[in-house]
């Protein structure tokens, strides 16, 4: 079993940033890759970003790239998500989830978080 708790997120300015976090625990967290998918109100939850068990392997949906960055510190077994230039679009609730391999497609993770929440006001 794999718990997976995010934290940082918040309400912010367009063009502001913030950094979530993704503590995961349990004994072999460190060996899942971590994805991060985001739900805004009335749409259905949609992939942001991957990151490889080691932190080699990066995938960012089109929409974030280039603004959003994925990294993760395997001693602290959290997995970060670097925000820039947040836009209005960019409002949602943000989760991060574990798995096997690298996704683009929420069935292939196997553990997630509660969320948190992201507010971009224009």
């Amino acid at each position: 079993q794999v718990q997976l708790v995010e934290s940082g997120g918040g309400s912010v300015q367009a063009g502001d940033s913030l950094r979530l976090s993704c503590a995961a625990s349990g004994r072999t967290s460190n060996t899942y890759a971590i994805g991060w998918f985001r739900q805004a109100p009335g749409l259905e939850r949609e992939f942001v970003v991957a990151i490889g068990r080691n932190g080699e392997g990066k995938y960012y949906a089109h929409s974030v790239n280039g603004r959003f960055s994925i990294s993760r510190d395997n001693a602290k077994n959290t997995v970060y998500l670097q925000m820039n230039d947040l836009k209005p679009e960019d409002t949602a609730v943000y989760y991060c989830a574990a798995g096997t391999e690298i996704a683009g497609i929420e069935s292939m993770y196997d553990y997630w978080g509660q969320g948190t929440q992201v507010t971009v006001s224009s």
